[in-house]
């Protein structure tokens, strides 16, 4: 994981670490959605991963959706921008259409699936949902925090 701090002096408060993910939310021509079994906790989610150093984030989407499921995509836009405020994470995800391959599982998903908006609901956490609903509605890049279980609302 790839983190990064300030070089604050002693007694001056220190940049929060962070490290930046990258997911695609990959829509089908029939509406489907692109969804990942995570290997290590069992999760519904988006396939993605953390950005590379020296990576184009729209390289990093494509590597890693290619690399946890079997299917290359072309990268549309940013769709939103998500912060797990606990972990320190910062997620970009775009919206990405697929372009060839054949799902298939990798070391990091024990499933791959298509879901329709509403089993994107029923299987994952409201937190992880919500990136892939906000791609489908066009009216982004949303900005979103959550800290691992529930979004966080800001007033």
């Amino acid at each position: 994981m790839l983190l990064y701090m300030s070089n604050g002096s002693a007694g001056t408060k220190s940049t929060p670490l962070h490290s930046v993910s990258v997911a695609g939310a990959v829509v089908r021509e029939d509406g489907r959605l692109l969804a990942i079994r995570r290997a290590d906790n069992g999760t519904w989610e988006l396939p993605g991963g953390v950005l590379e150093l020296t990576e184009a984030p729209e390289a990093g989407v494509a590597r890693e959706v290619l690399e946890e499921t079997g299917i290359h995509v072309e990268v549309d836009e940013l769709t939103g921008v998500y912060k797990n405020t606990t972990r320190g994470i910062v997620a970009l995800v775009f919206r990405c259409k697929p372009s060839g391959g054949i799902e298939r599982t990798s070391v990091e998903s024990t499933a791959v699936d298509w879901l329709t908006p509403a089993e994107v609901e029923e299987r994952m956490a409201e937190v992880y949902a919500i990136r892939l609903l906000d791609a489908l509605d066009g009216s982004g890049p949303h900005v979103r925090s959550h800290d691992g279980r529930q979004l966080i609302t800001h007033q």
